[in-house]
């Protein structure tokens, strides 16, 4: 009996070491983080702020509250157009911004975003996740001590808010204008004075006269941030922007650290938020574009002619820029070389589809 009982007591107490000694290293492999996103969105934007904090909450949920992102909007930490530098020096963890805004720093930055005439929503995921995209963009980040992942996509913008009908290039002239990127380069070449500006001050500017148009993201955002009590044309499509991704930044000594389940369970979250973004653009836009136009916006397509001198002063810069930055012209090749391949396919199916139901549609309402 004593025996037994000597047994019974020593293979429990084998167990329960085994288990103490085990907690440890199962502790090691899920740690408790803290870290801190900048993002260079506003909270009232809720669909670009949003998708950060959902993000952050798929995070979360995912290890069971062991790793916690706490969002903090544009200029509460860093202003909004030093998000990539905050992450480079590791004043913060994490950041949420557009490659474009940082197109001074290298222009081959913008193709995380948006470049004239490029991909849009769908082509653009396919080029990150299923093609070259993701692998250039992160030599690209590398640069600046950055891991990168898509976080969003805003679908195709429109061409922005005009005091004054644009009938012509020559409309284009002397134009102060809120635009960021190459969008600005070409336009500066048909006359267009471009400025940068973080969304926070893009309507002051307007209401004041200092700009004479803006363009920001589509009806949803733009019905949010005022833009039609000054400005009542409303032009599309917006060319330079056909599907603008935005970003999740990493400090890359941070991201080494993370435990391999950590990093998987970063990459679906950016995924899926990534989706998300588009679908509640697509859900939102259409209704608030109807909402704009009864309260008397003036919905214009840009004149052929215009869109014609844009595409022209496109290659133009292009191949200025190319000329100086090798790299650009890599990844410029790759880029636009993809959206070659895939635009036949979307025009046989995706855009002759669209093109008929919205006749078919007009047809029948009449």
């Amino acid at each position: 009996m004593q025996r037994r009982s000597f047994l019974k007591k020593a293979s429990v107490g084998a167990v329960a070491g085994s288990a103490a000694v085990a907690a440890p290293v199962f502790a090691q492999d899920t740690p408790t983080l803290n870290w801190r996103l900048a993002s260079s969105f506003t909270r009232g934007l809720d669909t670009l702020w949003g998708t950060g904090e959902l993000f952050s909450r798929y995070v979360r949920e995912g290890t069971n509250g062991k790793f916690n992102i706490r969002n903090f909007p544009g200029g509460e930490i860093v202003p909004p157009l030093q998000v990539l530098d905050a992450v480079q020096k590791n004043t913060v963890e994490m950041g949420n911004s557009s490659g474009y805004y940082y197109h001074g720093k290298d222009p081959s930055l913008s193709f995380d975003t948006a470049v004239p005439f490029g991909l849009n929503v769908r082509q653009m995921n396919a080029w990150m996740w299923e093609a070259d995209g993701m692998k250039l963009m992160r030599e690209v980040y590398g640069d600046y001590n950055i891991i990168n992942f898509p976080l969003g996509n805003t679908g195709t913008q429109m061409g922005g808010w005009y005091r004054k009908e644009i009938k012509s290039v020559d409309d284009l002239k002397g134009l102060k204008m809120r635009t960021a990127g190459f969008a600005g380069e070409v336009l500066s070449l048909l006359g267009v004075v471009p400025q940068q500006l973080p969304a926070g001050d893009i309507y002051p500017a307007l209401e004041k006269g200092t700009l004479d148009a803006v363009e920001f993201v589509g009806p949803y955002d733009d019905e949010k941030l005022g833009f039609a009590k000054v400005a009542k044309f409303y032009y599309y499509p917006g060319w330079w922007e056909g599907g603008a991704q935005t970003s999740l930044y990493i400090n890359k000594g941070e991201w080494e650290k993370l435990p391999k389940s950590y990093q998987s369970i970063i990459e679906a979250a950016s995924r899926a938020a990534t989706v998300t973004m588009t679908a509640r653009y697509d859900n939102l836009n259409s209704t608030a574009l109807r909402r704009l136009l009864s309260q008397g916006t003036q919905l214009r397509p840009f004149p052929r002619a215009v869109m014609d001198a844009c595409w022209d002063a496109t290659q133009k810069v292009y191949e200025q820029t190319s000329a100086k930055n090798e790299r650009f012209k890599r990844i410029l090749a790759n880029y636009m070389g993809y959206r070659d391949e895939l635009v036949p396919w979307f025009r046989i199916a995706e855009a002759s589809y669209d093109q008929y139901v919205g006749a078919a549609l007009s047809r029948a309402k009449k």
